[in-house]
């Protein structure tokens, strides 16, 4: 009996938790912030999911109670959640359909509004910063690029939600899928049902890794930038900021880490100010002539690959589009937000160019003179410290749940122990992966070629090619002759420019390493 009063007491408990973080989430988002969002394309949705499931681990404990009670069946394996102090998988405690019940109960759901700021965020990050780059080879081309990566990603975004739902027996569209994963495996069901899921982990891996990269890239070149007359190299700054970021191979759950987000949205926005009021204080000076229609056939498709990169959004859209409150609202959300990103990313993409024409960097806060530069470029790498530390669990947490975690197909044994904690050979591998991004930001300190290979491999492949043909796949049948057009004309361009931007990057890549390792 009184094991009872506890779970019911926990319960309302939970309850009034959930609907107290619900009511501040939509303050904040009202306010202009969102509190657990990453301002990155890393999968914000994805990250809330894990946040959320860390938190369902309390009623997880009251349904063992009551199980055990009650004499309940043993659960399904691979069910994994985290336990109450978040310290690892949960063991064993409830049935598959229990957890999904709870999952929807628990999850507090979203409004339009917050949606679009979970997409702005993801698609208006720090990474814009190398986007006048991309016009210094390009030219105009490279604002139109601008503008065509900004309608194909948020067309591709609305068809892969539309590969979630089917008709049913009765004629009503219904969701039968819940994530790209879903998608993919549903793509290469029968004969290769688990495949297409595998290689959407692995872009995803790839993508968030390289965004880590990034991340001590640009740290060690902005404070070698902003300090130029220290005697620390562009390297020893990279080795001081993996110090301060190694404490992440530590996390045990997204409750520490999403406390940092307001602070990632606070330092973006005076970044952003501070850049465009200088950029407008010297519009007398604009070189509207340097503005031509030539490119580099060189260094262009690397700018291919910069611009796609700063779009991606599409590996946590179907979890977002899952959790609002009205999700016929999706495609207008997607409209208005990639309309508002195409022309913030144009004016400040044109105006940053226009400021310093042939002389723009490879990030541009690097042309700022040297009293603003140092301000500007310690608010970024205060930012992409703030800011690594989720991709980085969201890697973590897809290598352990496919290679670690998942029953009886994972490859190797589980590296949580009995009680939950992690194993020392578990932390040596998250420590290892922390020191694989900075041997990687040491060999290859070039932000534009990182960024341009990522955008070329994991951006146009997730949000370009596999989009579309899934779509054709999935939904053939049923598509008018325009969508298969569209279709087929994106898996093409977009084939072509990931083809040929990958390639482009691979080499500069190649002569950067062969450069450093000489040095």
């Amino acid at each position: 009996m009184a094991t009872l009063l506890r779970s019911k007491l926990s319960n309302v408990a939970t309850s009034v938790s959930h609907k107290s973080q619900a009511k501040m989430s939509g303050m904040f988002a009202r306010m202009g912030f969102q509190a657990a969002t990453d301002e990155e394309a890393v999968g914000f949705a994805h990250c809330d999911d894990l946040d959320m499931e860390h938190r369902q681990g309390l009623q997880m404990d009251i349904l063992k109670s009551e199980g055990s009670e009650e004499g309940g069946e043993p659960p399904l394996e691979g069910d994994i959640h985290y336990q109450r102090d978040g310290t690892g998988p949960l063991p064993p405690s409830a049935s598959k359909e229990a957890c999904s019940e709870l999952s929807g109960q628990g999850k507090p759901k979203i409004t339009a509004w917050e949606a679009g700021w979970n997409v702005t965020n993801a698609i208006q990050g720090m990474f814009v910063l190398g986007l006048p780059y991309a016009i210094l080879h390009g030219g105009y081309l490279g604002l139109f690029l601008i503008i065509f990566a900004a309608v194909v990603c948020c067309y591709t975004g609305k068809i892969l939600i539309a590969c979630l739902y089917e008709e049913n027996e009765d004629g009503e569209i219904v969701r039968v899928r819940d994530s790209y994963v879903d998608i993919a495996n549903a793509c290469c069901a029968p004969r290769f049902p688990t495949l297409g899921g595998r290689i959407v982990n692995v872009a995803q891996i790839i993508e968030l890794v390289m965004t880590c990269i990034l991340y001590v890239v640009v740290s060690g070149n902005l404070m070698y930038n902003s300090f130029p007359n220290l005697p620390v190299s562009q390297k020893s700054w990279s080795i001081i900021a993996t110090a301060v970021l190694l404490p992440c191979a530590f996390l045990k759950n997204l409750k520490a880490v999403s406390k940092f987000s307001l602070l990632c949205t606070l330092a973006h926005f005076v970044i952003n100010i501070l850049v465009i009021a200088y950029c407008l204080s010297r519009a007398r000076d604009w070189a509207w002539d340097k503005v031509k229609f030539y490119i580099d056939v060189k260094k262009f498709p690397i700018s291919i690959g910069i611009i796609v990169f700063s779009y991606t959004s599409q590996i946590f859209l179907p979890s977002l589009e899952g959790n609002m409150q009205n999700p016929k609202e999706f495609h207008c959300m997607m409209n208005w937000t990639h309309i508002a990103a195409c022309i913030l990313k144009g004016l400040f993409a044109l105006v940053a160019y226009l400021t310093w024409a042939d002389e723009t960097k490879e990030v541009i806060t690097d042309n700022l003179p040297s009293t603003i530069r140092a301000v500007v470029n310690i608010f970024l790498v205060a930012k992409a410290l703030l800011s690594y530390p989720l991709p980085f669990f969201a890697a973590v947490e897809v290598l352990e749940r496919s290679l670690f975690q998942d029953g009886n197909r994972a490859f190797f044994p589980n590296c949580y122990g009995g009680d939950g904690q992690l194993k020392s050979w578990g932390l040596t591998l998250r420590c290892a992966l922390v020191v694989f991004t900075l041997l990687m930001a040491i060999y290859v300190p070039h932000f534009a070629l990182l960024m341009g290979l990522t955008g070329s491999l994991t951006g146009a492949g997730l949000c370009f090619l596999l989009p579309s043909l899934f779509h054709l796949k999935l939904l053939w049948r049923k598509l008018l002759w325009h969508h298969v057009f569209f279709d087929v004309a994106i898996f093409v361009i977009g084939g072509i420019c990931s083809v040929s931007g990958f390639i482009h990057s691979l080499e500069g890549l190649i002569e950067a390493f062969r450069t450093n390792a000489e040095d």
